[in-house]
């Protein structure tokens, strides 16, 4: 930061969004074996987290969303799976995912659409999670 310049932060606020997005982002691709995209949201790579399997069907394009103070709820957005899938299709990434937590340091949650949520159960049916 430069001399002489003050970082601002909202009313009870002590760091930044930007820092509580970078820490859950950097969780997630330590988590997936991933790689988190520098300056994801301003950079023409989109995603904030994205993988590069063997193929093309273990291609993620991950979002993430934090909130900056412990919640009891979020509110998922219908634009988010939308952008989300585009951005992937653009990448040629095969699958996504959007990943949320209720406030810094909270159990990550992954929602994913229905097709990958019942390959999974059909994965997990047939013994193939040993």
């Amino acid at each position: 930061m430069a001399l002489g310049v003050r970082k601002r932060y909202k009313d009870g606020e002590k760091e930044p969004t930007r820092h509580f997005s970078d820490r859950q982002e950097k969780a997630v691709a330590k988590a997936i074996g991933g790689k988190q995209t520098p300056n994801s949201g301003a950079a023409s790579i989109k995603g904030d987290v994205l993988t590069n399997g063997g193929s093309y069907d273990s291609s993620w394009l991950i979002e993430c969303k934090t909130k900056t103070t412990h919640s009891e709820s979020i509110s998922i957005k219908k634009e988010w799976f939308e952008k989300n899938k585009y951005e992937a299709s653009e990448m040629g990434k095969a699958l996504t995912a959007i990943v949320f937590n209720f406030g810094p340091d909270e159990e990550n949650h992954y929602i994913i659409d229905e097709w990958l949520f019942q390959t999974l159960m059909e994965y997990l049916k047939n013994g193939n999670n040993q």
